[in-house]
């Protein structure tokens, strides 16, 4: 291929690079080459990838006119790779936490959360307002079962003629891969006797979650979204993060839909169905953890766990117009979880709310299981979102060049989004640069690749044949990354800290949209054979990086919508360790966005009085 090698670039210094509002470093646009893939097309491509001399030819090819080759293969830079982004704990002194002890259980953790929260009226709907609408919270289950109202085998019941009924629609929702009507039941049982006893465990206790089926819930098989992983490695046991919720006697409902092995931001699975966006069910809604978005926006739970690799709980929680929070990594453990790719994927929280969001966070997080690499344990600090007023002196860095480059819809409502935030709470955004953010979006799928086409390399040749045409193309593609790509990503990776702790000297969080572009229309095609859409794919994952490759911990709040109805969110970025103070923010811009909320289309009321 010596013919075809293109020169690499020669990186600066990161001390050298100019991160002010003025600075002359070059915003590097995406430049996707590769055509949308369904159907015939992504069979042909796939035929054409895993030939043996053709295929090296093609991969070769891509790799050159996607750029690859010169940022990455053939760049020069001089700083050391890193290889797991563990940061050391650093005590940042937020404003208006609670340290929580680490030897605290889950349903003690809970409690503390919920002593964080301000008091809930029995409802808060504005019913001055015909269009307000809000989903069902923790809260409002919790506060039905203690009444008597209405109990969690009732709300079991409905859940289950819920999901029955969603396979019956035109457009069938295809909520789960997995889910046992009689083990809910058993556990909506057990649940109720308790809180005839007036022994609840915690506010969670009866209440409904989900998991994506990439978490081990068991029995059920943790299939990856594929026919055959499952086989190779059974689910033995609950994952820790699965446990924990169990012990605060939150009723497990089952495995949700996503995008076989996390493939493509899309979320469409050809093996059981395409989670269709509540808000319109022809278009997507977002992936991979897809399902757990739909199960949350269309009312079926108040909360539900995803993994998020690359955006995966982000964009699914923008797109479908619910609450996506992904913590610093190591925060939560990864125990139970696909090893797939192991040091950009954490599990995160998709819920109604941002109080929802933090009750679950208060059960998953915390100390880690002795068998899992660490540095000294973090300190855990709850906000303290009880408070009258906001926490004061936040500074929001802003990159115009980045922040501008998505949709005009997506802009004006994330830009008016954001001055409302400043100018509610006096707030002040900071006009940053920050370079080679599309630099770092090709290291990091560098990174998720190779260690994707790592964990799977055993089944492959066996399996590769099961896989839907749009995985098996990603995997191809995968496969031909080499060690010196994968090191050179690394090296990007430190990188990249060093510019975003520059960042953060200036500023407490980074804010984008969430997302470049609202939900696109699904496919015939991506409903046979999957789909591949890299330009939109990128066009959705442009915002996402920082949070995977850079472990750094990062929530989406819904904003408003678009003018077919679709949602639109904006995401804050946090520095390590500072999931209090992207709470405080994040629950103050919901509480100025909340009351225009919308109902999504497919919505299904299960804790309503009848």
């Amino acid at each position: 291929m010596g013919l075809l090698r293109e020169e690499g670039v020669v990186y600066k210094p990161v001390e050298e690079l100019d991160l002010g509002p003025d600075s002359n470093e070059l915003y590097i646009e995406a430049n996707i080459k590769a055509p949308r893939m369904g159907g015939f097309l992504a069979k042909n491509v796939a035929w054409i990838l895993e030939s043996r001399l053709v295929g090296t030819l093609a991969l070769y090819i891509l790799k050159r006119v996607n750029r690859i080759h010169k940022f990455i293969s053939n760049a020069t830079l001089e700083e050391p790779p890193m290889f797991v982004p563990l940061h050391p704990f650093v005590d940042l002194n937020e404003q208006r936490v609670m340290e929580i002890h680490s030897d605290a259980s889950p349903a003690e953790k809970v409690q503390q959360a919920m002593e964080c929260l301000p008091l809930a009226p029995e409802s808060s709907l504005d019913t001055s307002k015909p269009s307000c609408f809000r989903r069902w919270t923790i809260a409002d289950y919790s506060r039905a079962y203690r009444s008597g109202e209405i109990t969690p085998l009732k709300v079991a019941e409905r859940f289950i003629d819920a999901v029955r009924e969603s396979t019956r629609r035109p457009l069938p929702m295809f909520f789960f891969i997995n889910y046992d009507a009689e083990d809910i039941l058993r556990q909506a049982t057990e649940s109720t006797l308790r809180y005839e006893r007036g022994a609840p465990i915690s506010v969670l206790d009866g209440v409904p979650i989900a998991f994506k089926d990439e978490i081990d819930c068991y029995p059920y098989p943790t299939t990856g979204g594929t026919k055959w992983l499952h086989k190779v490695r059974p689910c033995t046991g609950d994952a820790c993060c699965v446990a924990r919720l169990r012990s605060c006697g939150a009723i497990l409902v089952g495995k949700t839909n996503m995008h076989e092995l996390g493939a493509t931001p899309s979320g469409t699975n050809p093996h059981y169905g395409a989670p269709r966006n509540p808000y319109d069910p022809s278009r997507i809604s977002g992936g991979s953890s897809s399902g757990s978005a739909v199960i949350v926006s269309a009312g079926l739970c108040p909360a539900a766990l995803g993994v998020d690799g690359g955006g995966s709980v982000r964009m699914p929680a923008s797109l479908s117009g619910v609450i996506g929070f992904k913590p610093t990594f190591g925060r939560i453990p990864q125990s139970g979880v696909l090893p797939l790719n192991w040091t950009v994927g954490m599990v995160g929280i998709l819920a109604g709310t941002l109080e929802d969001a933090f009750v679950v966070y208060a059960a998953i997080s915390g100390q880690l299981p002795s068998d899992e690499s660490t540095t000294l344990p973090p300190k855990i600090y709850f906000p303290l979102l009880n408070s009258t007023n906001s926490i004061p002196n936040i500074k929001l860095a802003r990159y115009g060049a980045w922040f501008n480059d998505c949709n005009e819809e997506v802009r004006l409502c994330c830009s008016d989004a954001l001055q409302s935030l400043c100018e509610r709470y006096n707030w002040k955004t900071v006009e940053v640069t920050i370079p080679e953010i599309e630099i770092m979006r090709m290291a990091h799928y560098v990174t998720i690749g190779s260690e994707c086409s790592t964990s799977l390399s055993s089944y492959l040749e066996k399996y590769r044949s099961e896989l839907g045409w749009d995985a098996r193309i990603v995997v191809d593609i995968y496969g031909a990354f080499d060690s010196k790509e994968y090191i050179k990503a690394q090296k990007l990776r430190y990188r990249h800290m060093q510019i975003h702790n520059r960042i953060f000297s200036k500023a407490d969080v980074i804010v984008t949209p969430t997302t470049g572009m609202t939900a696109y229309p699904i496919s015939k095609a991506a409903l046979k054979t999957g789909e591949l859409d890299y330009v939109n794919g990128a066009n959705i994952i442009q915002y996402q990086i920082a949070g995977n490759f850079l472990g750094l911990p990062a929530v989406t709040v819904p904003v408003g919508y678009d003018k077919a109805g679709l949602p639109i969110g904006i995401q804050f970025i946090g520095k390590p360790w500072s999931e209090p103070t992207l709470m405080h923010i994040a629950f103050a811009m919901q509480a100025l966005c909340i009351t225009d909320y919308r109902k999504p289309l497919v919505f299904y009321d299960i804790l309503e009085k009848k």
